[in-house]
């Protein structure tokens, strides 16, 4: 478990609100920390580099606010984020993250986060971020609002071989595979046994209505491709 106390860096502040971090880049975590604890009405309470550390910083700490990245070691930032609001269903959480908020973050809203942020957002973006969410609104880039309201007018197009009705870890295993990674390799990527992603890799194929492992990477690859070029062109 890997969790430590804020930087002497970044001071707590007993009369602030109180933040912790889970990032497991440590360079981007104490940035992170730097930011926030510049604020005179915030302060760093605990940081963490992984889900379970992330899990038992929060419950010891009690933050005001957490931010969670999507990308762990073990569970991811999705899952984590399920486990906090299952304990402490009041915490506002920001997600700040280098997934593109179109895969993302209707995903980490459903988990129970108020917010989602890229990582590549400006200093006084993240600030803005962190204040209306700890003040209970939602925050979400302004093309990320209209999209979320076009999918919720449209959900009773879904259907079938969509990848919308794959779970989070099931989406995450997915999209390794289009990026062309094997078995081995996102198992050791997400910290899980090859066992547990071949169980994933089943269960996707059985959703995507697809009839072999081939025919689900080539799906998967497909994906990808289409999903890139149609960034390129926005």
């Amino acid at each position: 478990m890997n969790t430590q106390p804020p930087s002497e860096l970044t001071p707590e502040r007993t009369s602030a609100r109180r933040v912790v971090i889970v990032e497991d880049h440590t360079l981007m975590r104490e940035g992170l920390a730097r930011l926030v604890a510049s604020q005179d009405d915030f302060s760093i309470c605990a940081e963490a580099g992984d889900a379970s550390g992330g899990l038992q910083a929060i419950l010891d700490h009690k933050p005001d606010l957490a931010m969670i990245d999507i990308t762990l070691p073990g569970r991811n930032g999705l899952e984590l984020i399920k486990d906090v609001k299952a304990q402490q269903p009041d915490l506002p959480i920001l997600v700040l993250s280098m997934h593109d908020e179109s895969l993302y973050a209707e995903r980490a809203l459903k988990a129970g986060a108020r917010g989602y942020l890229m990582k590549d957002a400006d200093r006084d973006t993240i600030l803005s971020a962190i204040r209306r969410v700890m003040e209970g609104g939602i925050y979400v880039s302004d093309k990320m609002s209209s999209d979320l309201f076009a999918n919720f007018a449209h959900k009773a197009n879904s259907k079938k071989g969509s990848v919308s009705i794959l779970s989070d870890r099931e989406f995450e295993v997915f999209e390794l595979v289009g990026q062309g990674y094997g078995t081995q390799e996102i198992a050791v990527r997400l910290g899980i046994s090859p066992k547990t992603i071949e169980v994933h890799r089943a269960h996707i194929r059985e959703k995507l209505d697809v009839p072999s492992g081939a025919a689900m990477v080539r799906y998967a690859v497909r994906w990808i491709e289409s999903r890139n070029l149609g960034e390129t062109r926005s």
